[in-house]
């Protein structure tokens, strides 16, 4: 299908190739998963498959056809890209329409076209909705519809399923695997390994190279008895997690509910790496250890010292008290009497689909949102009394990067600093911490706009905590992140836990979610489940799911709560709302 030839391609004046001497060949009729780290050289396979770009150097054919000797190829081809492409304020039947004629559809065939993507990918109901008011996994379901009007021989995505619920990329599994058994090609890119797990084959990039391409399991089967659980007291995970890191033989640990996940090195001995006298019993490899395994393991200078113990902030038990918390949009309630206590040293996580009303709920505890009813606390504080004074003991990291990028990132640090009270030599201070703590100082200088994925991420977090609050708040932090980049992330979340401070978190990565003291699971604005994810796990143990995982989960005690659900909450589930991204349950 696809066939990349000593494949170069060069961006001056940057210091590497995004790909170098790439050669691998594509197969028809499956799915390819496309994986590696940030700036692996993802997105530029992709786009020069798609024939966007023109190699620097080497051959590339698309359907037997050379990209740079005409581009007929692309009326058999459709290629999603990262980002939303379509056009937010034009309904999903105008996107269509335009994206129709775009393709050169002829008048007569448009509408039939349109009607059975429609009805294919579940947007029958929702064509004269606005695309800006969809929730993520219905915008990833309309920009499959657009790019495939032309019934496409190959289908190029990039990244489809990041920002969407666990629903939501189930469904698009669903339709991409409809298209496979009809024989497309499909090359899908995803930094969710679990998703790698289920491609026909995988392509590993790494610094613009090719690390291993063939089928997952042979991939995966690298690491073969060298997985381990470990049974830790719970309130020695975060310490036991950061110690076996340090350990040469270990090339990854995280947190699995109340146990530690260990990946041993080839060669070590498992003997002597039991935790606290408990045991350590063997554990069938996922890919995730594997790609782990393969990037050398989470590099031992970045794992950091234990937090310091010595929080700025507060010294309250309970970090956060929300009470029968209530938010209407008009006729529409997104926020439905939520109740819950999050402890200082407590990471607590808010799970759901889509629109489920968790970003509407962050809001506010942050006070950026008033409640239409109910009360919230923060570190003792009355949101509602004291909107804000309560808001000096919080930090808030939004789901997207909303710094300013034209200003530097000692610049970001200093005016966020400022907005948070910090004045003279406390900013300074706070200033050159976060710089060294977060490993910034080399872009210092550097416009935020301009850096990488991983770094905006780091920035993110070092304004969000820079002056040390009693509550952190994390939406969706790590969506789009590659696993290595992520573990380095909860490394430093970690240290802040162990100073006293409160995180709470909401992750469509349910191997992140693991990360978590507790679990709340929202549903169309009501919590329908709130305990550890082991105790979540045990709540939908049967015959037929001995072993669930969290997403098994999570999908089960939707399912059950979906069914549970009266006919009039049904119904008005789908009202569309006025004013904010939660306002919508799709």
């Amino acid at each position: 299908m696809i066939a990349f030839e000593q494949v170069t391609k060069d961006f001056p004046p940057a210091p590497r190739p995004a790909l170098q001497d790439v050669t691998v060949r594509i197969p028809a009729g499956a799915i390819t998963g496309l994986v590696g780290p940030d700036g692996a050289g993802k997105t530029t396979f992709l786009r020069l498959a798609a024939g966007l770009l023109v190699p620097t150097r080497g051959r590339i054919t698309v359907l037997e056809r050379d990209t740079r000797q005409g581009l007929e190829f692309r009326d058999r081809l459709a290629y999603m890209p990262q980002k939303f492409g379509l056009y937010e304020d034009l309904t999903v039947l105008e996107n269509l329409m335009l994206y129709a004629r775009l393709r050169g559809i002829p008048r007569a065939e448009r509408r039939a076209s349109i009607d059975r993507l429609l009805g294919f990918t579940g947007l029958a109901s929702f064509q004269g909705r606005l695309a800006g008011n969809l929730s993520g996994g219905m915008k990833q379901k309309l920009g499959l519809a657009c790019s495939m009007l032309v019934r496409p021989e190959v289908m190029l995505l990039d990244e489809p399923g990041v920002g969407v619920d666990p629903i939501s990329r189930r469904e698009l599994w669903k339709i991409v695997c409809e298209q496979r058994d009809q024989g497309v090609g499909i090359v899908w890119s995803t930094p969710y390994l679990d998703e790698a797990e289920r491609c026909d084959y995988v392509l590993v990039l790494y610094e613009g190279r090719v690390l291993y391409f063939g089928p997952p399991k042979e991939f995966t089967a690298r690491v073969q008895g060298r997985t381990f659980l470990v049974e830790v007291p719970t309130q020695e995970r975060r310490r036991l997690t950061r110690e076996r890191l340090t350990d040469p033989e270990v090339v990854d640990t995280r947190i699995q509910g109340s146990r530690l996940r260990v990946v041993l090195r080839a060669g070590a001995d498992p003997a002597g790496k039991q935790a606290a006298g408990r045991g350590m019993t063997a554990a069938e490899p996922r890919f995730e250890d594997a790609f782990i395994d393969a990037l050398g393991g989470v590099p031992k200078e970045r794992i950091g010292p234990p937090g310091d113990g010595s929080p700025e902030a507060h010294h309250h038990e309970e970090a956060v008290a929300a009470d029968d918390l209530v938010k209407r949009f008009g006729r529409f309630t997104a926020v439905d009497h939520v109740s819950f206590r999050v402890r200082r040293g407590e990471v607590f996580g808010l799970l759901g689909p889509n629109g489920a009303g968790k970003s509407t709920t962050f809001r506010m505890l942050c006070g950026l949102a008033a409640p239409s009813a109910g009360r919230a606390t923060v570190a003792g504080v009355d949101l509602g009394k004291a909107r804000a004074e309560a808001r000096r003991h919080v930090g808030y990291m939004a789901q997207k990067f909303s710094l300013y990028g034209n200003l530097t990132v000692r610049q970001n640090l200093e005016f966020f600093g400022g907005v948070y009270g910090l004045q003279g030599s406390r900013l300074a201070h706070a200033v050159e911490r976060s710089l060294e703590e977060l490993e910034l100082r080399p872009f210092a200088g550097s416009n935020a706009g301009l850096l990488p994925l991983g770094f905006k991420q780091r920035l993110a977090l070092a304004v969000a905590v820079m002056h040390r609050p009693a509550v952190v708040f994390l939406d969706e932090p790590t969506s789009g992140v590659d696993p290595l980049a992520r573990r380095e992330f909860w490394l430093r979340i970690d240290r802040l836990v162990e100073e006293g401070a409160a995180v709470i978190v909401t992750t469509h990565f349910m191997d992140e979610a693991e990360y978590c003291d507790r679990l709340a699971l929202i549903n169309r604005g009501r919590v329908i489940a709130m305990d550890t994810p082991d105790a979540i796990r045990t709540a939908v143990r049967s015959p037929d799911l001995p072993h669930p995982t969290l997403e098994d989960a999570f999908l089960a005690l939707l399912e059950r709560a979906n069914d549970e659900e009266p006919t009039d909450r049904k119904a008005g589930a789908t009202e569309p709302a006025v004013g904010g991204k939660e306002g919508h349950a799709g």
